[in-house]
């Protein structure tokens, strides 16, 4: 595995792999053994968006594995002021061993790794985010054991989290339904492929713009914001469209009763998710902040590894 654009391009064993290594890598760490796999290897983490996760996961997660990660902010960068990706690319890969980037265009990830001879790591688009699918993942094996037949539900925005969620679920046989209002679906091409995906592993996919529907017999339960980066100026429409699509406890208690509550975070109280689930007992929202150091761990050592 060289890259990581998109959870659609790996197969099941690469996401399997990623997810067992992450969890050894999470044991060992917590019993203070270290693994320098990446002894001597640098990163390069553009960011076009800011973060406060993925910055801190990953540049913590390089330090233990030995490595130096470098923070490539896009003003102190020619990407985007004129330099064209190719060159960028070029450049970069005479540089460094990786390169995360969090930026706007899904594109801009694709063309990195056409252009450039390293490892490239999408850490976010406004398509796709699959670190954090994969971080999810990891969580929800560690509450319930399994994933294979899994019930998800994700209620909200179809953004990058929910497309990816389409992607991951379908490639693992776990069941998914999204519940988003119309004119805010999950990306349509996304959709035929993950439906696609659906009829090989037996995935169940439910799309559906009643979050009542969304919700029944879900294992888990997973929002997100309803303002993405890029979309502060459609803030308060948002907030009118997306108001019955908050995560009330009366909507989680419709969950099957061991449901867990998942959010990539920032999250804002009493919007997309009522304080009374995201603060409750069955909220796994800070595991899921942590496995996104453990995870992006595993593919920085799978891809960039010797």
């Amino acid at each position: 595995m060289k890259h990581l654009l998109s959870l659609y391009d790996l197969t099941v064993n690469d996401i399997e792999q990623i997810l067992d290594l992450a969890v050894h890598l999470k044991a060992d760490n917590r019993a203070g053994r270290a693994h320098h796999i990446l002894k001597g290897k640098s990163l390069g983490m553009i960011f076009a968006k800011s973060s406060t996760r993925t910055r801190v996961s990953f540049e913590v997660g390089m330090y233990q594995l030995g490595g130096q990660a470098l923070y490539l902010n896009s003003n102190d960068i020619q990407l985007g002021r004129g330099e064209s990706i190719y060159d960028t690319a070029n450049v970069l890969s005479r540089f460094l061993d990786g390169i995360m980037i969090r930026t706007y265009s899904q594109q801009d990830v694709e063309d990195l790794a056409k252009y450039g001879s390293i490892s490239i790591i999408n850490g976010l688009t406004d398509l796709l985010h699959p670190c954090q699918i994969l971080a999810d993942f990891q969580t929800i094996y560690e509450h319930k054991g399994r994933l294979k037949g899994k019930n998800v539900c994700y209620v909200g925005d179809g953004n990058n989290i929910s497309n990816s969620l389409l992607y991951g679920c379908t490639k693992l046989g776990m069941n998914i339904s999204v519940a988003t209002p119309e004119g805010y679906e999950c990306d349509a091409f996304v959709t035929e492929r993950a439906l696609d995906t659906a009829k090989s592993t037996g995935s169940k996919v439910i799309l559906t713009q009643d979050p009542k529907e969304a919700i029944k017999n879900a294992d888990v339960v997973i929002t997100d914001t309803w303002v993405s980066m890029g979309q502060e100026e459609e803030k308060q429409e948002r907030i009118k469209i997306f108001k019955d699509y908050t995560v009330t406890e009366e909507l989680f208690n419709m969950a099957d009763s061991e449901a867990i509550f998942m959010h990539c975070l920032p999250a804002y109280r009493e919007y997309e998710v009522a304080s009374e689930v995201i603060d409750g007992p069955r909220s796994v929202i800070f595991d899921e902040a942590e496995n996104r150091l453990h995870v992006q761990k595993a593919v920085m050592a799978l891809t960039m590894g010797d």
